[in-house]
This record gives C-alpha cells, structure tokens and sequence, in this order.
C-alpha cells in the first residue's frame, strides 16, 4: 500500500486536535478531563461517545468503536488511510511528498486518472457552452436570467453530440478504462462510444476540494422520452450520498448557517441573487453521510426542499437525521412559491433572507402539517390535534424548550395551555410507569460475549486490561522491562489483548513506542480494544505504577505456581517411587518459593 513516512503521519497526527476535528461533526460537551457526545456510529439518546484530549482517541462505550484522528475520518467520511492523512495535512498547511508508486498503486492510479478526465470534460463542456452551436443551452441560460457570473462559479457547460467527448479524450491520451468508469461514455452492443450525455446542460458536481467528481445533465429538447435529470453513476470517485452540491463554493462563506435544498438550478439561481450560504443534496433523502458534512460546516442547517408532497416527506425524514446529530435545525415555509428558486424570483433576495431569518423547527414543522390534514372546527379532529401535539412534546427533553412550544401552540391555535401541560405529563406519566412494569418483567439482557472473550473470566480480562494499560501509560522502559521478564505476550488469555500485547512488545523493542502509531497499525478490532482499554480508568496514580505492575505479576507468578501445586499433588498417588520421589521435590520447591513470594508482598 502506498503509506507516508511515519515521521511525516506523526507530524500530521500532532498538528490535528482529535477535539478540534470530531466537533466538525458531533457536538461535543466537557466532562472532566474528557468530551461527550453522541456517537455517531450508532443510534443512541443519551451521550456515550468519549473523547480524549490528553490521549488523542476516541471510544464509544455504546458500541465500541475507537480510533484515533485518523481512525474517525476514515470511518465517517468512508475514506482510506491515505486520504485521511492527505486532508489532515491539507487542513494543517503541510505540504506533503509525492509518493512512488507501487504494486497496491492501482486503484489510486485508477481514481486519479478519472479525476482527470473529469476535470478535462468540465472545462471541454464550459467551453463548448459558449459556441454558436450551442444556441439551445444559451437561450435556456437567458430564460432562467443565469449571470457570467454563475456560470463561471458552477462551471455551467454543454454536451457534445454522440461521439465527440470520446473521440476528443482518446486524442488527449486519455485511456479507455479511466473513460469508461468516468460513466461520461458508453459503448453500446454494436462496440461504438457514446457521450451518455447528449446535447444536455451540463452541470459538475465538485467534491469540498473543487475537484469535479461527477455531472448532472438537463435536457433541454421537448422530450417526453428521455428523464428531465440525468446523474453520473456511482463509481470510484463518486458516491452521492456522501456529498452535497455547491459546498466547494459555500464553504468559501464565514458559515453560521447553510441552507440545503433539492435542486442544481435552486443552488444556482440563488447564490447569484446573494444568498451565497446554500447547498443541493444530491438525491430525494438526505444521507448521514451528508448530515455529517453539514454539520461540520455549519452551526445552523436550514432545510428548503419543495413544498410538494415528496418534499415534505424529504424533510421529516433528513430532520431525523440531522436530530440524532445534535444540529441546530430549521426549515423554510415557502407559501406563495413550490420551490427556493420561484420564490427569490417573486419576492427578491430580502423576501428569502426574511423567510430564513423565520424558519421553524421540526416540532412546529410536525404541527403545521398536521393541522393541514385535520379540521380544527371538528371536535373529533380538534381532539385528535391535541393528542398528537402532546406526544410530540413529550419526546422534547429540554424543559424550557418544551414550556416554548407548550406556550407558542397554545397561542397560535387558541387551545389551553393547561390542556396541553396535562397531556403531556399524563403521557409522561404512563410512559414512565410503564418502563417500572417492563424493568420488573423482563430480565436484564446482556450483550452476548465474544466466543474467545467468554472463555476469559471478567477478572483475568480486567487484570490484562490494566497491565496493557500499564504499558501504555508507562514512560521509559521501566515498567516494559519489569512486565518483560516475568509475562510473555502468550500468557494473556483473552485473544485480543495477545494480539496487542504482542504488538506492544514489538514496539518496545524496536525503540520506538508510540500508542497512536501503533493504533494506525491496527485492525479496527484491536484498535476498539485498545481504545477501550485507555478510555477506563484503573485509579491508578503515577507513583504507583511501578507497585502495580509488580503486584500484578505476582498474582501471575502465584497462579502458576499453585496451578503446577495442584498438578503434583494429583499425579502423587499414581506415580512410580523413583517419579513420585521427584514430585515430592518439586513439590517442595515450589511450597517454598510461594512462601517467598507471599513474603515478598
């Protein structure tokens, strides 16, 4: 594999608070020495997700992953080691080395290439906007009043007709493989080439570093025959879900808020009538992967998808999302307009920024749509309104932020607050009953060890736990050599902490001991072991470490000892005398030097 030299990775890893680059994504609360939040690894209410600035490692103690800062922009950007430590570099203005190719170099060949065909097809296309051949994509621009400006920012382009887009890349150099898995040509069953996009305006879409990683195609014919949109297909440098169209020029902004809506042309048509701080999502639901994204970008994410049906639907479901990720949250009430670019274009670039300044949270979201679906002049209707309004409220754990709901509901639908302050504690009330009735019903469920893990009992894996720890935390070689000469890496039970022992060692013996080096090394289950392992606590104090260890290996000298006892003493009564004399030897021995030991400590 392709891999920076461990001084450069070092010095990228130390220029990176793990703090710093997890609260781009989770929001994150100190408590003592450490940070909490919600993992983002796994669906949860109540904060298990740990981080550690003195060590640099995350753990979560709900589902168990940890890392260190390389670790945790792999896993939520889904990215390899490599890119990790590139944007990391990136982030920390260092300037990193060319690297040599080599045998596991393919894919990144492959992925740069594409890159590179892409970035030539966005330029070619640009160009080709502005020929006389190009008349049908200029009147389009007109009709939709699109700037230079815009279409200097977005790279706005048109196709080619049939062939030309290949034809002109394999004159550039380009190879069949990088074209071909750049999804911008297709060979039909006859073998000839195709430009998948004919005479369509072209529209790149860039990941946060402007490299054009994909397209969007709009027809422009009258045609019922073919779909209005056409995407580029997933491929190896492109994943939809884990992008959002225009963040290359929003994050340019000073963000505090980001708004995101549905389309290319909404993104388009309203950064050119300033409102600069807004993003597309690349499909109909919002990934966490973007979520992610947003989050990172942004202290207040603001959603405005189409008032229609499908757009509704879209927004309950990504402020779900955007929920779990502890994001400050709010949605446009576009009335009077279907969509974000029909209503800057009625009522001006103030009209919006108003509309944003008054956007409401998921609650009031829930209740405005509910309300449109009930008469509130029934009384079946009204009731059912109530009842709804207070399960919502219920769910709300802050209580100042549920008296503001309770307050401005009442308010606004002319119903009492009282009413609702009963509903709401009344389903409060049989909720929290009926957990009483669950816990007394049902046993306590524990997660199911590990085979190897449940072969181990809780107090040799604590006692593993704490000597690894010891290794870890130990400065020197002091403590090293003290485990070295009396515990073997074999010796430890459970697999896992074999493994990583072993590993431990081998550092230690190298010279060169480094935990976070050595969590780059790992497989991602040792690495949530180990990280598990630094985030507990033994309450062990520093000048203690040595009697600590010492004691320790003890209890392992102990236990082989009178393991070997318990061996003779059964064998004695089936030996030979000559044997039998033997054993009685050892025996011997061995009664004394547990005495000694015992004496010792």
């Amino acid at each position: 594999m392709v891999r920076y030299s461990d001084e450069i990775i070092d010095d990228v890893r130390q220029s990176n608070d793990i703090v710093n680059i997890i609260s781009q994504y989770v929001a994150l609360k100190r408590k003592g020495r450490n940070y909490f939040g919600l993992c983002p690894f796994h669906n949860e209410k109540s904060p298990s997700f740990s981080v550690s600035p003195d060590r640099q490692i995350f753990h979560c103690f709900g589902c168990n992953e940890g890392g260190n800062v390389f670790s945790f922009l792999m896993k939520i950007e889904g990215i390899g080691f490599k890119e990790a430590v590139e944007q990391l570099a990136e982030k920390a203005n260092i300037q990193l080395p060319q690297l040599e190719n080599s045998q596991d170099s393919s894919k990144e060949e492959l992925k740069s290439k594409v890159l590179k065909v892409n970035e030539f097809t966005a330029e070619l296309y640009h160009q080709n906007l502005y020929k006389p051949t190009s008349k049908i994509a200029q009147e389009y621009i007109k009709s939709r009043k699109l700037n230079n400006e815009a279409l200097k920012n977005y790279r706005l382009g048109f196709s080619l007709k049939y062939d030309e887009l290949y034809q002109t890349l394999k004159k550039q150099g380009f190879g069949e493989k990088e074209i071909l898995e750049s999804g911008l040509v297709k060979k039909n069953e006859k073998g000839r080439y195709y430009d998948f996009y004919q005479n369509r305006l072209m529209i790149p879409i860039c990941d946060v570093r402007g490299r054009v990683i994909a397209f969007g195609g709009r027809i422009l014919e009258d045609r019922k025959d073919a779909p209005k949109y056409m995407n580029s297909p997933e491929n190896i440098v492109y994943s939809k879900g884990r992008h959002l169209f225009g963040m290359n020029v929003a994050k340019k902004e000073d963000l505090k808020k980001l708004l995101i809506v549905e389309g290319y042309m909404d993104v388009i048509s309203l950064h050119q009538r300033g409102i600069k701080n807004v993003v597309g999502a690349l499909g109909t639901a919002l990934t966490e992967q973007q979520g992610w994204l947003l989050r990172k970008n942004a202290e207040q994410v603001i959603l405005g998808f189409d008032s229609d049906g499908a757009g509704q639907a879209a927004v309950v479901r990504s402020m779900g999302i955007l929920q779990n990720m502890g994001c400050d949250m709010r949605i446009l009430q576009m009335e009077g307009a279907k969509d974000p670019d029909e209503y800057i274009i009625k009522y001006g670039t103030a009209g919006f920024s108003k509309l944003m300044e008054n956007a409401i949270s998921l609650i009031e979201y829930k209740v405005k749509i509910l309300k449109n679906k009930l008469n509130l002049e029934n009384t079946v209707d009204r009731i059912k309104f109530l009842n709804e309004i207070a399960q919502m409220i219920s769910k709300v754990d802050n209580n100042i932020e549920k008296e503001i709901y309770i307050e401005k509901i009442a308010k606004e639908y002319k119903i009492s607050k009282e009413a609702i302050y009963a509903e709401v504690n009344k389903i409060a009330y049989a909720s929290s009953q009926g957990s009483k009735i669950l816990a007394k019903e049902k046993p306590v469920i524990k997660k199911e060890p590990k085979k190897e893990e449940s072969k181990v009992s809780e107090k040799i894996l604590k006692r593993e736990n704490t000597i690894i720890s010891l290794l870890i935390d130990s400065e020197g070689k002091e403590i090293y050599q003290v485990i070295k000469e009396r515990l073997k890496p074999e010796d430890f039970k459970y697999e896992l902490n074999k493994k990583i022992a072993t590993k431990i060692y081998e550092e230690f013996d190298k010279g060169n001991f480094n935990v976070n080096g050595l969590i780059d090394n790992l497989e991602q289950e040792l690495q949530n072991q180990i990280t598990s392992i630094m985030s507990y606590d033994f309450g062990i104090e520093e000048e203690g470490k040595v009697k600590a260890t010492k004691d320790l290996l003890t209890i392992y000298e102990l236990e082989r000892l009178n393991s070997r006892k318990l061996e003779i003493l059964s064998s004695l009564g089936k030996s030979e005398p000559q044997q039998k004399a033997e054993l009685e030897k050892e025996l011997n021995e061995i009664v004394n030097k547990i005495s000694q030991v015992k004496y010792k400590n």
